[in-house]
């Protein structure tokens, strides 16, 4: 009787090669899952089965964990407005780990003494499945092909035509990850450091033109309502601003960062719906939130963000900066108004009950309410005080 492997699948090129070679090489009864983190319609879902049982799997199954990647990950990312430097919105990074939460439970739950992934030798994947595979199932072993074999796409190519398999390979040619945080791609211009992606790479192509104008609604940090229609479901919600916005082809970009494994690495996104509510629940929460409660959420968010990107989602700290983050969002409630053009967009600005730009204190740079220039006087000569102490002692280094 063989031994079973599961195999997080995807229909791409590298697990479609591991699937038979792992089948025809290493004599396993595999069994193909793949994880849906909201980048897959009903009928692309399907059409990945179809190719999975073409490639001879005894078993394939979908596994959505769509809504528990939002309720777990998605809203603390928006609560923290987590943009890897400044740029990503941790599509692919955050979505992995869920991914393969998913997969481990079900290799577990088949009896499976291999588990496998498609992740080569050169990036952060393989340390996010990795990871989370020691951690949670140690007892299972972990195969790898593309990276022990450190494959190139086209000798994965030539490998699954001399096996039979027969697929439009032109539409390989790039690595294409999509979520419902967003869409990377991989290709041969990522490689570089001067090439950009073509628009062609892009799998959302601009159906609009001219502007238009989006309101988005925030009840305590969470997006419900999408111009003029509420959400009970707060991922439908994310995916009517995606559909706005994609038709202008926003939040398109190349993230250049630093991987787990330590060497720079580039690739394409598209991320219409994360940039525009992660730029729109900012500017929300600039109004509804004190200085140091901005000051705070941005020091604590970057930190949980880079854990995210780093495969440690596991680790218990991660779940207090969670409680603090969502402890900030009691006020963040209110519309925001975007202007929407081909290929960007412009926060217009936003209508809330909580705005602490209330005029009964002053208008910034026109006119003072609450205080007086004498009052403005006092505390300046207050607040000057140790640098003056400090000029006093030490005379001359403050002379720049």
């Amino acid at each position: 009787m063989k031994e079973k492997v599961v195999i997080a699948y995807s229909g791409g090129l590298d697990t479609s090669y591991c699937v038979k070679y792992l089948a025809n090489e290493k004599n396993l009864d595999v069994y193909s899952a793949i994880a849906n983190t909201g980048g897959f319609s009903e009928e692309e879902l399907r059409d990945i089965e179809e190719k999975a049982y073409a490639l001879g799997v005894s078993k394939h199954i979908t596994l959505d964990v769509t809504a528990t990647y939002y309720q777990k990950c998605i809203r603390y990312m928006v609560f923290g407005n987590v943009l890897k430097n400044n740029t990503y919105p941790l599509s692919v990074s955050s979505e992995r780990i869920f991914q393969a939460l998913a997969i481990v439970k079900y290799a577990r739950e088949v009896g499976a003494k291999y588990i496998a992934h498609g992740s080569t030798g050169a990036g952060n994947d393989q340390v996010r499945f990795d990871l989370t595979f020691q951690i949670l199932a140690p007892e299972i072993e972990i195969l790898t092909p593309i990276r022990d074999q450190v494959l190139t796409r086209e000798a994965e190519i030539n490998y699954l035509k001399a096996a039979g398999v027969e697929r439009d390979w032109t539409k390989m040619a790039y690595s294409i990850n999509k979520g419902l945080w967003g869409t990377s791609i991989g290709g041969k211009e990522t490689l570089t450091s001067d090439q950009a992606l073509p628009a062609s790479a892009y799998p959302s192509q601009p159906l609009k033109e001219g502007s238009e104008r989006l309101e988005l609604v925030f009840e305590k940090g969470e997006l419900t309502t999408v111009n003029g229609k509420t959400y009970a479901d707060r991922v439908d919600a994310i995916r009517a601003v995606e559909a706005v916005g994609s038709a202008y082809a926003i939040g398109r970009d190349i993230h250049v960062g630093d991987t787990i494994i330590g060497i720079k690495g580039r690739v394409g996104f598209e991320a219409a719906a994360p940039l525009l509510i992660l730029k729109a629940h900012h500017l929300l929460e600039k109004h509804t939130l004190t200085k140091w409660q901005m000051y705070w959420k941005e020091q604590i968010a970057n930190w949980y963000g880079m854990m995210l990107h780093e495969a440690m989602y596991l680790e218990p700290t991660l779940r207090d900066i969670e409680a603090f983050l969502e402890s900030t969002q009691q006020n963040v409630s209110g519309k925001v108004f975007i202007d929407l053009f081909p290929h960007h967009f412009q926060l217009a600005g936003v209508a809330t009950l909580h705005d602490l730009m209330k005029s009964d204190f002053g208008e910034y740079g026109e006119v003072n309410k609450a205080w007086d220039g004498d009052d403005v006087k006092g505390f300046t000569k207050i607040i000057s005080n140790s640098l003056k102490i400090f000029n006093n002692v030490n005379k001359g280094q403050l002379d720049i």
